[in-house]
């Protein structure tokens, strides 16, 4: 059973679809790219799969266990976000303010969560210090902290290495690929980066204002679209 299911999905703004007729199911421990031009719908997608924004038609549905409010997301970081005055244990921990509702508290267990999210990540030597002196690399591996304290099923990842050196691209490509190897996290990033998707990715959409391609990347890679836009490279 699918953890994520589009059926015939048409997203848009004030009426008018800048996507139409988008079907794809996503399974537990699969890792799909979604990749295409800009403009294409591709962030209007994460809104709808978060349940930010309705479908003009069609149906968005979890299952296989996975609650609509169970989903991680690490969105695209803006200047104002990078200078946020707070120290990074605080905003691990924002990470559990759905689950935790309307208590003012954190639990015993959502406090332990965020401190073995922070272990996996390699930060917590960070605890203490204030967000907005980190580095890129360092902030994004933050915000991936936070992004599990929602799940341990589903992470939604817009260009998630947008900005960063080369170096922290890499080390953040690999703790994604750890989380989804090793921990069976469904992952589903938005990227421009077609090495990546290459190299990380199981299944791969690619969209325009209709989808242009859903299935394995072993199929991309071999599909008109998918020579296209990789010039051939294989897995």
């Amino acid at each position: 059973m699918a953890q994520l299911r589009c059926s015939d999905v048409t997203l848009g703004y004030e009426g008018t679809a800048v996507m139409e007729h988008l079907s794809f199911s996503v399974s537990a421990g699969d890792y799909l790219y979604i990749v295409g031009e800009n403009g294409s719908g591709k962030s209007t997608l994460m809104k709808a799969i978060l349940g930010l924004k309705s479908p003009m038609a069609g149906k968005i549905e979890t299952g296989d266990g996975l609650k609509p409010d169970e989903i991680g997301y690490l969105p695209q970081q803006t200047a104002v976000q990078r200078d946020f005055p707070a120290s990074v244990l605080e905003i691990v921990r924002s990470g559990c303010l759905n689950r935790s509702g309307l208590r003012p508290f954190y639990t015993r267990q959502e406090k332990q969560l965020v401190l073995d999210n922070m272990e996996r990540l390699g930060i917590t030597h960070l605890a203490k210090r204030c967000y907005r002196e980190l580095s890129g690399g360092q902030q994004q591996r933050v915000l991936l902290a936070r992004a599990l304290g929602a799940t341990q099923k589903m992470l939604v990842l817009d260009e998630p290495v947008t900005g960063l050196d080369p170096k922290a691209q890499t080390e953040l490509y690999e703790l994604i690929a750890k989380l989804n190897r090793e921990d069976g996290i469904t992952i589903l990033m938005v990227s421009h980066d077609m090495e990546a998707a290459v190299k990380y990715a199981s299944h791969v959409l690619h969209i325009s204002k209709t989808p242009l391609f859903f299935g394995t990347k072993a199929d991309y890679l071999r599909s008109r679209i998918g020579q296209a836009y990789t010039g051939g490279v294989q897995a």
